[in-house]
């Protein structure tokens, strides 16, 4: 895939869009280390600095992340969620809380009349590993799997911008959920939320879906507060 040297476009914006694409695409999952240096030069038929400068321009929107002697790292699909994802560091955990009561109930309330069959039956299938972890004790597995299932309803809503929005609640949602685990008489599996709320997605019932992920948020609101 070697680029061109169009005097249309500079040499260095042409590799941070084509960086760009492969973490859009997916061909980079988040959170995964990118191919070296050496392999993406020769991939892409660049320079040593023209490749840093598309990683920094990469870094800087908070889609890599670059560690010294460890690689680079893929932060977030977008530069909208990479930008998301440095405001939330800044905020309290109510705060995100309330941000997502309405990104949550717009998903559930949109997914409740858009899910496929398909959306339904990827649900259950997170909500079988979250509850397979979490009796197994594998918090971290635990963790990914409910992740997950919020992150597929939004994608069941039909609207790539609230999944997208979604998207970037990512980190601070997992590692929430960790440091939650491990407070005494924490529910790693309430039915609020998520099993009631694939039974109304699947039924189409917009009002249960929404009332169910109220429920759940109600919840939570209240074990922060405690």
């Amino acid at each position: 895939m070697t680029l061109s040297t169009s005097h249309r476009q500079p040499l260095a914006d042409e590799v941070t869009g084509k960086l760009r694409d492969m973490i859009q695409s997916g061909e980079w999952p988040l959170q995964q280390r990118i191919p070296s240096e050496t392999e993406l030069m020769a991939r892409l038929g660049v320079s040593r600095g023209t490749l840093r400068e598309a990683v920094k321009a990469l870094a800087h929107s908070g889609m890599l992340e670059v560690r010294r002697g460890d690689g680079t790292y893929v932060r977030a699909t977008s530069e909208m969620s990479g930008a998301a994802r440095r405001l939330y560091r800044d905020h309290t955990e109510v705060h995100i809380l309330e941000v997502r009561v309405g990104l949550d109930t717009q998903a559930a309330r949109l997914a409740a009349k858009n899910a496929t069959p398909d959306d339904v039956k990827a649900l259950r299938a997170l909500l079988s590993k979250r509850d397979a972890a979490w009796n197994a004790g594998d918090y971290p597995a635990w963790a990914r799997a409910d992740w997950g299932f919020h992150e597929r309803v939004a994608q069941a809503s039909g609207n790539p911008l609230l999944h997208e929005l979604y998207i970037s609640f990512g980190e601070v949602f997992h590692t929430d959920l960790l440091r939650q685990q491990d407070r005494p008489g924490f529910d790693g599996l309430p039915h609020e939320g998520h099993g009631a709320l694939v039974d109304a997605l699947e039924a189409h019932d917009i009002e249960a879906a929404v009332a169910s992920v109220n429920k759940n948020l109600n919840s939570c609101a209240e074990w922060l507060r405690s």
